[in-house]
């Protein structure tokens, strides 16, 4: 009976922890129609084109966000790149295809670089909101020039881990993997050892505040969840701590980073700034 108590406390404490199925995969979550999520495709896609945006990253949730621990309002971030797209009829025409790193299904500890489409990232979407952010000009052409280049996949560690620290090289998620790329661009340099100390210097990642239990738990129910590249507190690499550093660093503008919100949105607006960096110290 003691053991049975142990394990529901452990489930029950987990919930608050990011989930297996949260997004940072390719499987769809379909939590709306198909129509309403291309619909919503669409409407990012018009907005990103209207400010004139050749590369953007953007963020979305693939759970709600009373699922999600303090200081984390997005699961999953990518690439969105402004290219030719092939259509049905075999011609082309301008739209933007999404670059992403994605855990694999089997083993959940490997990641993968993955390219897909607008409507792919809103499939994975729970609450009809993504963030954006949208660098300033240099900075999206030395972004593109990276993705295009073979350094894209050089700058890419398949070990996996949900929380990685972002001043450690042993593992990597989505947004830390999107952080070195812009690390790349900013400081000029292929070497990601130097990336690690420039990050270290000047880039504030998000806290995630876990319980010493679910810190020893976590790990046990979700391999994902490898903490061993952290020494104290966790902190990992959020939409907040990126949208903070680009502004500090006068690489993006403030008008540029912004939430879309579909129709359908679920959940409460943010307040103008992003509150959940602060709320995460």
């Amino acid at each position: 009976m003691r053991v049975l108590f142990v394990c529901l406390m452990a489930l029950s404490l987990f919930a608050g922890l990011p989930a297996a199925e949260a997004g940072s995969n390719g499987r769809p979550v379909d939590n709306f129609t198909l129509q309403e999520t291309a619909d919503f495709s669409k409407q990012i896609e018009r907005e990103l084109a209207h400010r004139g945006a050749y590369v953007a990253m953007v963020f979305r949730s693939g759970r709600p966000r009373s699922g999600l621990p303090d200081g984390i309002r997005y699961t999953h971030g990518a690439f969105w790149v402004y290219t030719p797209v092939p259509t049905l009829d075999g011609g082309t025409q301008y739209g933007y295809a999404v670059f992403n790193l994605y855990h694999e299904i089997s083993p959940v500890t490997v990641s993968g670089l993955y390219q897909d489409w607008p409507l792919d990232f809103t499939r994975g979407d729970a609450i009809g909101q993504v963030g954006v952010i949208i660098p300033n000009e240099e900075m999206q052409e030395r972004i593109l020039d990276v993705i295009a280049s073979p350094l894209f996949e050089t700058l890419h560690n398949p070990d996996y881990s949900l929380l990685s620290n972002p001043g450690d090289a042993r593992y990597q998620n989505c947004n830390e993997f999107m952080l070195d790329v812009v690390a790349s661009s900013i400081w000029q340099t292929t070497s990601r050892e130097q990336i690690k100390v420039n990050l270290d210097a000047y880039f504030s990642p998000s806290r995630v505040h876990l319980n010493v239990f679910e810190r020893w738990v976590g790990p046990l129910i979700d391999q994902r969840l490898r903490l061993d590249d952290h020494t104290g507190d966790i902190r990992t690499t959020t939409y907040a701590s990126m949208a903070d550093f680009m502004l500090a660093f006068d690489l993006a503008d403030q008008e540029d980073v912004f939430e879309i919100d579909a129709p359908y949105f679920i959940g409460e607006r943010s307040t103008p700034g992003f509150s959940d960096s602060v709320a995460a110290e």
